[in-house]
């Protein structure tokens, strides 16, 4: 069995991070999407938020769990017997990134695998934090996040 992990942020998830979700849920018999607690970082949604949302939208995925953790996501692989992490990467600039991130990561667990997934051509300019500034200032998110993430996002800017 093949357990895979996607980790990330998902404030607010994106349907570039769905896409991702789903492609690996036909490539692994296991999936967690973990959403990921940086101390370091503010967050607009909380991690309840963060992970109900994320729920609700993997729900029709039998393979696909959501888990949040605080700590180095290698780390979590390791603690549930996941071997590989997923990696979205939209750009050349991601994969730099991301590659110096996998090789730390190949380095504190040497069993983990990480596997890149290239982001569909319309996702590859879906970023987190245009969606929020967007949404911020009343513009069309509705193809780059689910409905009930624009829903989300129009409530937490509806005091602004």
């Amino acid at each position: 069995m093949i357990k895979a992990v996607f980790a990330g942020s998902f404030d607010p998830p994106t349907n570039g991070h769905l896409d991702i979700i789903e492609r690996s849920s036909m490539l692994f018999d296991s999936v967690d999407v973990v959403v990921s607690v940086n101390p370091e970082k503010k967050y607009l949604f909380t991690d309840e938020e963060r992970c109900r949302m994320l729920r609700t939208l993997v729900s029709q995925y039998r393979n696909v769990s959501v888990h949040l953790y605080k700590g180095l996501i290698v780390n979590y692989a390791r603690q549930s017997g996941a071997n590989v992490l997923i990696r979205g990467v939209r750009s050349t600039n991601d994969f730099a990134y991301e590659f110096e991130l996998a090789s730390m990561n190949q380095n504190l667990n040497p069993g983990i695998e990480t596997i890149f997934l290239q982001s569909k051509e319309k996702y590859a300019i879906v970023k987190s934090s245009s969606i929020k500034q967007l949404a911020q200032f009343g513009g069309d998110i509705s193809r780059m996040v689910p409905e009930i993430v624009a829903d989300a996002l129009k409530e937490k800017y509806s005091d602004v």
